[in-house]
């Protein structure tokens, strides 16, 4: 990827399925989830496994150019980017589970897993495994989920099983489909179709196989972007989400521009061209950043703290200089943007509930 011509979400997806996709959106919020027309077309383009290996039926992608796609999916509909990334996000995990596990889960054409970093659970030792109770919060996909993970805690004869610097031990579970209880609360003002909901386990027996850590030192697939630290690889995926809404939020804006007959002060026009630029100038400089830590990764089978902290930082900055971008036209756009039929409303607060995500609000020492 040649990062002096980072180009225009449009350039990654065809603008028939752009169309597509678009015109499901309105009714993918009714029934609050993604659309069974949608969900035909990410499966039929892999875009569920972007991180999937190619003996599994994945696309295998490279970080950089993954990135292009979530965020080009981010512009067609906020819902619809966030679901595959999140989704594709988790089914990167199968370069931690066990072989035999990941050709039943992953040799599947929907295979989608949801679920929640969040240690929220229990997991017991039992004879052959682990006896896990637990509730979790915000499960992009649940809905269409082929199998969920879950974080939780260690549990030894009634004692919290902690790691040698104190902390407790944090292990992730792949659960099943029918082992879990989705609850549909996921009620909020923008993602809606993404199904973001809740799911719960009461002292299922998981046999010990469906522990896996997330950890470069624990991979079990020998490809690059299983090496890759995953915050750094967390950090980016969303960012490019706020990007794509942030894109569309504008084109929409513009559109709106040129058809009021409402005169803009001058100077406010130059401040808004100012926010403009800074955006893509934070959007440069993050797919800058994003490839050369990848090819430093690439090169030395590591990537530099130095190249991995410059990501977080251009993926917060990323996600702030489009939060400006956005707040600084929303006012300019009219009662239309208030509207919550209208299209515009929609991506303003799709843009808004994925901006609560914590990962991208903290600051990068």
């Amino acid at each position: 990827m040649n990062t002096k011509e980072i180009r225009y979400p449009s350039a990654f997806i065809s603008k028939q399925l752009v169309d597509a996709l678009r015109s499901f959106s309105a009714e993918a919020e009714q029934i609050k989830c993604l659309h069974p027309e949608q969900l035909s077309i990410i499966y039929k383009q892999g875009w569920f496994k972007l991180f999937v290996p190619k003996i599994y039926g994945g696309l295998a992608l490279p970080l950089p150019k993954a990135l292009q796609i979530e965020e080009a999916l981010a512009w067609i509909d906020g819902s619809l980017g966030w679901t595959v990334t999140l989704c594709s996000g988790a089914n990167w995990f199968v370069g931690f589970i066990q072989e035999k596990i990941a050709k039943d889960i992953f040799n599947n054409e929907t295979v989608c897993l949801a679920g929640s970093g969040k240690p929220s659970g229990i997991a017991k030792i039992i004879e052959g495994g682990y006896e896990i109770t637990g509730y979790w919060n915000y499960a992009t996909g649940s809905v269409h989920a082929t199998a969920f993970t879950a974080n939780c805690l260690i549990e030894k004869d009634g004692v919290i099983v902690k790691n040698d610097d104190g902390t407790p031990k944090i292990t992730a579970f792949l659960l099943l489909k029918d082992e879990v209880t989705i609850h549909k609360n996921w009620d909020y003002i923008g993602m809606i179709a993404t199904a973001s909901n809740s799911f719960e386990v009461k002292k299922i027996q998981v046999p010990a196989e469906r522990a896996f850590v997330i950890d470069k030192a624990y991979s079990r697939i020998d490809e690059p972007i299983y090496q890759y630290p995953f915050l750094h690889f967390a950090e980016a995926t969303l960012a490019v989400n706020s990007s794509g809404m942030a894109y569309c939020f504008l084109e929409l804006y513009e559109k709106i521009a040129a058809d009021s007959k409402r005169k803009v002060d001058p100077e406010i026009i130059l401040q808004l061209q100012e926010i403009k630029n800074q955006f893509k100038t934070s959007r440069q400089n993050f797919y800058s950043a994003v490839q050369q830590s990848w090819e430093d990764h690439l090169q030395n089978n590591n990537t530099s703290p130095e190249k991995l902290l410059l990501v977080s930082h251009a993926s917060r900055e990323l996600a702030a200089k489009a939060r400006l971008l956005v707040d600084g036209l929303y006012p300019y756009c009219g009662l239309a943007a208030a509207d919550m039929g209208s299209e515009i409303n929609r991506v303003w607060r799709n843009f808004h509930t994925a901006g609560q995500h914590p990962l991208l609000l903290s600051y990068v020492h």
